[in-house]
């Protein structure tokens, strides 16, 4: 299973210098999880930078993975991450995501750097 940061479904969609190190966990759609905050993040940025139509065709590919709602246990255990590894909430609930379903979590963010299951 994969979980894919949403630095990385950005990096993807811009076909940027790290594009293909996500490419693999990205297209392995049977695999993919998609945490429902990672849709808020690329939405926003993608139409940002282009317009929302993109922002809608961006997050329209994302849902073709398994998309995970924020519940009150995943709240919880985010906020447990977030302690423990000092990290901003987007980036505890992508996490907590990923180790709820024993994925590993793709991603270029320096935050997660050392982090176990963490690529």
């Amino acid at each position: 299973m994969n979980v894919v940061d949403s630095s990385g479904w950005l990096e993807y969609f811009a076909d940027g210098k790290n594009a293909d190190f996500f490419s693999a966990a990205i297209e392995d759609i049977e695999n993919l999880i998609v945490p429902v905050i990672s849709l808020y993040e690329v939405f926003k940025r993608v139409t940002q930078q282009t317009n929302e139509s993109q922002g809608l065709q961006a997050i329209a590919l994302m849902q073709q993975g398994k998309c995970v709602d924020l519940n009150p246990e995943l709240a919880v255990y985010a906020g447990k991450l977030s302690i423990q590894h000092k990290l901003p909430m987007a980036d505890s609930i992508i996490l907590a995501t990923a180790y709820g379903f024993q994925a590993t979590l793709w991603t270029q963010d320096k935050d997660f750097e050392g982090i176990p299951g963490v690529n």
